[in-house]
């Protein structure tokens, strides 16, 4: 092995114990919420002695933090680098599918995002007052630029922007009821495509906006 391929081999090493940590981390925190989980059970879960999750995370509380963080980094990636000059139609409209998409496949994620926000957001208020306003203001910039350029219809950008948010998690958050009113086990193919598409329908065309699927049909 080269001097070169050492710090290579040891970074793989190090993201892999730490995505084995933070997924461990999620299931437990959501299980048994912050209070009821102890690093050793998080430990357990990942497979690696708790020296590990201390070493990477210092605390229960900075891996709790840390996995919020991360839930709240992958959200805001999908409606990233938004600018004036793009369609906001197809941007819209993919946002609301990824974010759809990422509801089905990690719903411990929104589920344990909600109830940090339910409890007063104690953890993460400070990300919150910072990165996230800093988030929500560059992207209700933009969305407030569409309309001035008559590329969609007036509404507040930024309940427009709490409104994509509810409605794309609402599917994760509140799974059980929605399954259980729909009459159904879980949910298939077809119903998450129909639920893109019926969320598509109703978010654009209350801001003047045709999701594609419908100007495909045209």
């Amino acid at each position: 092995m080269t001097e070169d391929s050492k710090p290579t081999k040891a970074g793989a090493i190090r993201q892999r114990n730490m995505r084995k940590i933070l997924e461990a981390a999620e299931y437990e925190f959501v299980l048994h919420g912050y209070k009821g989980t102890s690093t050793q059970a998080v430990a357990n879960k990942a497979g690696l002695p708790k020296a590990n999750i201390l070493y990477y995370f210092k605390s229960k509380e900075k891996l709790y933090i840390a996995v919020l963080q991360e839930i709240l980094e992958l959200w805001t990636e999908i409606f990233g680098e938004i600018r004036e000059e793009d369609d906001p139609a197809e941007q819209l409209e993919r946002f609301i599918r990824a974010k759809i998409e990422m509801s089905f496949r990690q719903p411990r994620a929104s589920k344990l995002f909600a109830m940090e926000i339910i409890q007063g957001a104690p953890h993460i208020e400070h990300y919150l007052e910072t990165n996230m306003r800093t988030w929500l203001r560059e992207k209700t910039f933009v969305i407030q630029r569409w309309i001035e350029l008559g590329k969609m219809d007036a509404v507040d950008p930024m309940h427009f922007i709490f409104m994509l948010w509810a409605s794309t998690q609402h599917y994760a958050d509140f799974d059980k009821q929605v399954l259980t009113l729909m009459e159904r086990k879980a949910f298939k193919a077809a119903d998450r495509e129909h639920i893109a598409r019926s969320l598509s329908e109703i978010l654009l065309k209350g801001c003047g906006l045709v999701p594609s699927h419908l100007k495909e049909s045209s």
